[in-house]
């Protein structure tokens, strides 16, 4: 026996996502196109999965057009949603790195004994560094 289709609402309520970000999915191509009822939109009961799915890939930091890529690379080939994977995981390690160095440059500033940064001589050198092109990791190296 085929399940009951449900509305945007309970769909809505089910994935904890307003309709209109669910409308918007739909729009982009990230969900199929909801059957219509009436004029109302009604989704098979696996679009809850879907739902997940694309809110678990915005939380490992996909945007919404590599969720699209990814969504439909499922259909081309059984393994090509790992390339896709295995690029996003290096652009998390490069954002990870960012991160650290930030974080070391704002914990030495905090420790920073001037009370007006620009009269630091360590941080004339990081800010020298910087105009120079180098990236914080390298132009901070304290």
């Amino acid at each position: 026996m085929p399940q009951p289709l449900l509305t945007i609402g309970e769909l809505s309520k089910r994935t904890g996502v307003a309709p209109s970000a669910l409308r918007y999915y739909e729009e982009l191509g990230l969900m199929p196109r909801a059957l219509r009822t009436s004029g109302k939109r009604r989704y098979e009961a696996s679009a809850v999965k879907l739902v997940g799915m694309i809110l678990l890939l915005r939380d490992v930091g996909f945007s919404l057009a590599e969720m699209k890529t990814l969504i439909a690379s499922r259909s081309q080939s059984a393994h090509a949603w790992r390339e896709l994977h295995r690029h996003k995981l290096a652009e998390l390690e490069e954002h990870i790195e960012r991160a650290r160095a930030a974080r070391v440059a704002l914990q030495h500033a905090l420790r920073c004994k001037h009370e007006d940064l620009l009269e630091c001589p360590n941080f004339a050198v990081i800010l020298a560094a910087r105009l120079a092109g180098k990236p914080l990791k390298e132009a901070h190296t304290h």
